[in-house]
């Protein structure tokens, strides 16, 4: 079981390994408009635990570029394990 933190808030949640967290940030606040990856709604920037995340995907490179640093589209955003601190 992996953990996503929410530093904005305090909320941890828990979220089965290898789960998107794109439902956990939409019930902590991050807006979900699309879930496709395009409109970029859910910008959520990684405080920590990057390594703990799929990479990004060919839709978050066309919409923050190659290297967008420690922002990330939660839409898009696996969770592989461990736990992850964002926010938003």
């Amino acid at each position: 079981m992996a953990k996503l933190i929410f530093q904005n808030t305090g909320k941890e949640v828990d979220i089965a390994d290898g789960c998107n967290i794109g439902d956990a940030c939409e019930e902590q606040g991050v807006p979900l408009a699309c879930a496709e990856g395009v409109c970029g709604t859910c910008i959520i920037k990684i405080i920590s635990g990057k390594e703990n995340l799929s990479g990004p995907t060919e839709r978050e490179r066309d919409f923050l570029g190659d290297d967008p640093g420690d922002e990330r589209l939660a839409c898009q955003c696996i969770i592989n394990q461990g736990t992850v601190e964002v926010t938003f």
